[in-house]
């Protein structure tokens, strides 16, 4: 009898610890958005604003509406300012001011244009928090905007133009404050209406590169 109660007692002490002892399942609180797994803004938070500088090569064409006829251009090349603001990790809000340089054979455009773009950025599940060694970004967009046009050896009647854009690209994160971007822009301009060609319409296939600052 005296055994059996020593025994009774040795059998209750792992119950009696289990209670006085927390289980660290109960003192560790994992924040919802690990649970989720939906955390769309991590990245855009700590760098919510960007901005840049670009280096644009351009190939200009022309088209006229009329019976489409095609008028190649020369090359070019310009540079551009960028801005932007994230929104979520993959969607952002990005602004361009181009100096703008046209040229074919006859003449010449030259203009201050600016777009203001929508991009979405390619991320992983949207979490940026859970693959910070992703360093390679390919990114889609299109923009629209507005150039100031003036034109050498010719007549403009028409001198601000609507623009609209596409656009396609990469980025190389070199950590979260410095990105290279290599890009695509296809650019088109409504009509500045030059002296005897008023459905003359430039179009551009831009091949871009340039860094972003985030901050």
């Amino acid at each position: 009898m005296k055994y059996g109660f020593l025994f009774g007692l040795v059998g209750l002490m792992p119950a009696v610890a289990s209670a006085a002892i927390p289980y660290r399942v109960e003192q560790v609180r994992t924040p919802v958005a690990a649970i989720s797994g939906n955390d769309d803004e991590a990245f855009a938070r700590m760098h919510r604003f960007y901005v840049g500088g670009m280096y644009d090569f351009s190939m200009w064409d022309s088209y006229t509406s009329d019976d489409m006829l095609h008028v190649a251009g020369k090359n070019t090349s310009s540079f551009e300012a960028v801005a932007g603001v994230r929104i979520f990790d993959t969607f952002r809000v990005e602004a361009n001011y181009v100096r703008t340089a046209a040229e074919w054979d006859a003449f010449k455009l030259t203009g201050n244009t600016a777009f203001v773009n929508a991009i979405f950025d390619a991320r992983i599940d949207s979490m940026y928090r859970l693959f910070h060694s992703q360093r390679i970004v390919p990114y889609v967009g299109a923009g629209a905007g507005l150039s100031w046009n003036s034109g050498d050896d010719i007549h403009l009647d028409k001198k601000i133009s609507p623009v609209a854009a596409a656009l396609a690209g990469v980025g190389f994160e070199l950590g979260e404050y410095f990105t290279i971007d290599l890009g695509y822009r296809y650019m088109y301009m409504f009509k500045p209406e030059f002296a005897g060609l008023s459905d003359f319409a430039p179009t551009a296939h831009q091949f871009r590169a340039g860094v972003r600052l985030n901050f």
